[in-house]
């Protein structure tokens, strides 16, 4: 039986006003520009790229904690982009997001249980015993212990925290869930123990994740589908091992060259593939294709006209002018 598609993005953009001076015209960083995909039901899309390149816009502009520039969100068959903050009060239960920064993201002032249970108030979910049970609930889904409920985040080190906002996102039911970089601020050794358990709460909730990050190791393996990012433009998409194993742009194939491998014969024959030039300015891009300038592989009409996202294989979408 073919999955339901639960979120559709069509042609996402979201640009930001940057003043250049009293009398100049604002200029605009275009932060996500033309970016489309879907992701079905108890799926998940990881999205890699570089820093700056529009990945945590991208989750924010979705969930409308940035109000986008313009193309459509529809969420379960329903086009949010034009609903108002109190309109979306009610669907904010069902679309969630783990923040990156565990230290940032967690209230100082608040207990766990009080960090946990705000969006349980909020939406007038569970009250007093059944609000305290469901707490705890969720603490042990994360693997922290029930007794943990009165304590303050400074208590706890930065794998525990991520592990709170996991619960914290858990707490309202929901069935999406942005993942914004939730383990780039972890130790190694807690990394892997936080991706088994995001894919074993998706197993038993039927949960489907935006997984944003830079490792690309990691994102294959909780990955059903990988879109690859670039200067807020998507260059890439497909299933993930047709986008690890068979990369097809010039920007993929470079970041997966770099990604460490532990057998030392193996890296050293490894051709690895090293970017010359700097990332161009996201503000007013020039014409052509936004990579042009770092690709070894680049042609004149790369200068001159944007490249368009392209199947060239079953399910395997690449913005590239050596595939038209």
């Amino acid at each position: 039986m073919e999955k339901e598609i639960i979120l559709e993005i069509k042609n996402l953009c979201k640009y930001f006003p940057v003043n250049k001076g009293l009398f100049k015209k604002p200029s605009l960083v275009k932060a996500v520009d033309n970016v489309s995909f879907s992701i079905k039901k108890g799926e998940t899309l990881g999205l890699v790229g570089e820093s700056g390149c529009g990945k945590t816009t991208t989750g924010r502009t979705i969930l409308k904690l940035y109000e986008p520039t313009s193309g459509n969100i529809i969420f379960k068959g329903e086009d949010i982009t034009k609903k108002s903050e109190k309109e979306m009060i009610p669907l904010r239960r069902e679309m969630q997001m783990i923040f990156q920064d565990p230290y940032a993201s967690l209230n100082p002032r608040m207990t766990v249980g009080d960090i946990i249970g705000e969006a349980i108030d909020i939406h007038g979910l569970y009250k007093g015993k059944e609000r305290e049970e469901r707490i705890k609930f969720l603490l042990d889904k994360v693997g922290l212990n029930g007794s943990h409920i009165n304590r303050y985040a400074h208590e706890f080190s930065g794998g525990q925290r991520q592990r709170i906002g996991i619960a914290r996102a858990l707490a309202v039911e929901p069935d999406f869930i942005v993942c914004d970089e939730p383990i780039s601020a972890l130790d190694v050794s807690i990394q892997a123990q936080v991706i088994n358990m995001l894919e074993e709460l998706q197993e038993e909730f039927g949960l489907t994740y935006l997984f944003i990050a830079h490792d690309l190791s990691m994102v294959k393996h909780i990955s059903t589908h990988i879109g690859v990012m670039y200067l807020g433009q998507l260059v890439e998409k497909g299933l993930s091992d047709d986008v690890y194993l068979k990369p097809k742009h010039p920007y993929t194939q470079a970041l997966l060259s770099a990604v460490p491998i532990p057998d030392p014969q193996i890296a050293k024959n490894n051709n690895r593939i090293v970017l010359e030039g700097d990332i161009p300015s996201p503000i007013d891009p020039e014409p052509g294709c936004r990579f042009k300038g770092r690709c070894p592989k680049a042609m004149p009409i790369c200068q001159e006209k944007d490249p368009v996202l392209k199947e060239v294989e079953n399910g395997h979408f690449v913005s590239c002018h050596l595939f038209d």
